[in-house]
């Protein structure tokens, strides 16, 4: 438990806190005091009191000031944990999800973001490294453009329900009933949207499993998305091995998708049954080798599955290796509210997840790719990131846009987050869509109006 003077700062400090493994059982109490240069936050647990001072610019902005008060309480937290528990963490005392858009962020205001990451916020060397190779592997991706307007569709059905998923997703089959209106309802929207894109930089469909959509269905989204494409990239999360198929890669094809995602997430059988994923290791090498007829391929592995140790994940990430497909994202395991395993799992083992991240580190590296993108979530095994791996040139731009988030975002469907960044990129402001189906199908003249005046009626 957490006693906080600064209000509405409580669930920032108890991230810190479970960074640590630490519960509500351990009772920390927070001291708050300013002065006009200078913050200090003290921190008593278990009786021990740790203070820790900081140096403030002096600024009449409220939004900077409000950022720094958090920033250094997070910081003070940390440093006192580390002394009460005797244990530093990778990640150091940044929480958030985007790493690398906070070392843009240094580098702009100081030229540099090192120092700030190793000697202020305490993330480790190895870390710190990782995040100086994305941004030189983004180099000529990375675009600070308010013109820029990324288009994003969702598709929440798939053809099972994987136990680790939170997505708000639904079995096809359960929701038959609803999918032939959830189509004709997203691609009135799609075309509603067209207007609010202003420069076209990529268009993603994700889901859930958009090809579990039928061939009618599918080929009715992407024609309404035929009439904003302009020759960009275009990827789509084919995701599950057991719904791809000739008909429906060929399909992509000729609308002019250019990337596709086989995400196998592990090469082991025993694993797979265990997930809920309805497909073979066969069936995987074999949907890849006939999606790479057609598309740059991207592929999923998730480090930290059930019963799952070292030489599991090694065995799949040897095999996706050896595929050579364009692009490898490793997942470190997160399992949120609404998932089966959360729910059957009291704790999320950790046993030998920070060998096989850095097996992938190592290993791929090995074999030319290069890490490009990163993120980092809540409840990730071991409090450690996801990573995007890529071979020179095959960068997806889509993943760098919403990790660094650069880039405007017109998003249609369910649970969908439409972004517009302003044109001091300052701020972002958003508008998200319902989570879940029967309310999006039910509103959908009022989210389109709410998105046009996000993207109409606000200086861009």
């Amino acid at each position: 438990m957490i006693e906080t003077p600064l209000t509405g700062f409580e669930s920032d400090l108890r991230e810190v806190a479970t960074a640590f493994g630490v519960d509500d059982s351990l009772r920390i109490k927070h001291l708050f005091k300013e002065s006009p240069d200078r913050l200090i936050n003290t921190f008593v647990i278990n009786g021990q009191s740790y203070a820790y001072g900081n140096l403030i610019p002096e600024t009449n902005d409220q939004i900077v000031k409000k950022r720094l008060i958090k920033r250094y309480a997070k910081l003070s937290l940390y440093k006192a944990l580390s002394r009460s528990l005797g244990k530093e963490l990778p990640w150091g005392a940044l929480t958030g999800i985007r790493p690398t858009k906070l070392a843009y962020s240094q580098i702009e205001e100081t030229g540099e973001f090192i120092d700030f990451f190793q000697s202020v916020m305490k993330v480790s060397e190895e870390k710190t490294s990782l995040v100086k190779k994305i941004l030189e592997t983004q180099k000529g991706l990375y675009e600070k453009n308010n013109l820029n307007t990324d288009l994003f569709v969702f598709i929440p059905f798939c053809p099972t329900r994987c136990k680790y998923c939170s997505f708000i997703s639904q079995d096809i089959k359960s929701a038959r009933g609803k999918v032939d209106e959830y189509v004709e309802t997203l691609v009135k929207e799609i075309n509603e949207s067209a207007q609010l894109i202003k420069k076209l930089r990529s268009i993603y469909i994700g889901g859930g499993t958009p090809v579990s959509l039928n061939i009618a269905q599918l080929d009715k989204v992407l024609c309404a998305i035929d009439k904003i494409n302009s020759g960009v990239e275009y990827t789509v999360e084919a995701g599950r091995p057991d719904v791809i198929t000739e008909e429906n890669l060929k399909l992509l094809k000729e609308h002019g998708v250019t990337r596709v995602c086989v995400n196998p997430q592990t090469f082991n059988q025993k694993t797979l049954d265990l997930i809920g994923r309805n497909h073979t290791e066969s069936q995987t090498i074999e949907k890849y080798h006939l999606a790479k007829k057609y598309f740059d391929v991207n592929m999923d592995l998730i480090a930290g599955l059930p019963e799952e140790d070292f030489n599991d994940f090694k065995y799949s990430l040897d095999k996706t290796i050896s595929l050579k497909p364009d692009d490898i994202t490793v997942h470190t395991l997160c399992l949120k509210k609404g998932s089966y395993l959360t729910q059957s799992t009291s704790r999320l083992s950790v046993n030998e997840i920070d060998e096989m991240v850095n097996y992938a580190h190592k290993t791929l590296g090995e074999n030319d790719y290069r890490p490009y993108y990163l993120y980092r979530q809540k409840y990730a095994a071991g409090n450690l990131e996801n990573t995007g791996y890529a071979l020179k040139g095959k960068e997806c731009v889509y993943n760098i846009d919403a990790m660094e988030e650069t880039t405007s975002v017109v998003a249609c469907g369910a649970n969908a987050i439409s972004k517009v960044v302003t044109s001091n990129f300052e701020r972002i402001e958003r508008y998200a869509s319902p989570k879940d189906v029967l309310s999006y199908l039910g509103k959908i003249d009022t989210i389109i109006q709410k998105k046009k005046e996000l993207f109409l009626e606000r200086e861009i």
